[in-house]
Formats: structure tokens, sequence, C-alpha cells
């Protein structure tokens, strides 16, 4: 019986395993720690690889330069760029659409690892990203995904 990708939870049960996230980022950069703490604790099994020139990664996994931030994620054959929070990563997980991966362009205030207390949080998008296109996937506030009125 093959179980792979399965872990036992308390009680006997089966459950998926944690989805292993990989995480370039500077190791001088205090936002994208807070973004892995977010990642985290939201249940990914999250990997660092700290280097200071990400330019590379960006390239190598084609992300387009409008959708740059300041850290990639690699998670199960999609990219996370930026401060996408974890909720739309498990709902892109769960629906698989073919496409690149998940963006959340520059660094808005109140997205995962940008909270500045006494700062209200931005709404921003989360986009969904492929080789020649660009959609809104998702608009959030803070950590709270809003209604997306298109």
């Amino acid at each position: 019986m093959a179980l792979a990708g399965m872990a036992f939870a308390a009680g006997g049960r089966i459950s998926q395993a944690a989805p292993r996230i990989l995480v370039h980022k500077d190791p001088n950069c205090g936002c994208c720690s807070g973004w892995v703490e977010h990642v985290r604790s939201a249940g990914f099994d999250t990997h660092l690889n700290e280097l200071s020139d990400l330019a590379p990664i960006k390239s190598r996994l084609a992300v387009p330069p409008a959708l740059s931030s300041c850290h990639t994620a690699e998670v199960d054959g999609y990219v996370i760029e930026g401060h996408v929070p974890a909720s739309a990563i498990r709902r892109l997980l769960a629906e698989r659409p073919s496409a690149t991966g998940l963006a959340v362009p520059g660094m808005p205030a109140g997205s995962p690892g940008m909270e500045v207390p006494g700062t209200p949080d931005e709404a921003y998008d989360v986009v969904l990203f492929g080789p020649t296109w660009q959609k809104v996937y998702a608009r959030y506030e803070g950590t709270r995904e809003s209604k997306l009125h298109l």
C-alpha cells in the first residue's frame, strides 16, 4: 500500500503531509523572514536558500519583472513571488490551475511579513501568472481575503 505524501495523524487517521516550500531570500531581509514564519505557522514544511543575488533564481523560474518582489519560493511545481498569503497558496495547490504561479508585486503594508503596528493594511492583489499572461486571482487586505470587485 503506497502512502507517499501521506502521514498518520493523531488517532490513526491519514492526513496530507505538509507541503514543502523552498524559499529563496536574502539572509538580511526582515520582511522575508516574517513571510517565512507566516507560511511555516500555516503548516508548510519550509526550507531556506539564502543568497544575496536572487536575479538568477527569478530568471530561471520565469518571474516577470513587473511582478518581482523581495523573495521567491517554489512549492509543488509552482512559483510564489513576494508576500503571498498562505491561504492563497493553499487554494492554488487545491485548484491546480495551469499557471507558473502566484505573485504579490511590491511590498504592501499588512501583507504577510509586512505588518507594521499602527499602519492600516493596504488592499492588494494576488496575481496568477503564466508565461505570457497575468490575472487577478484574489484580493486581500492584510491576511484577510476580500471580495473581488473587477
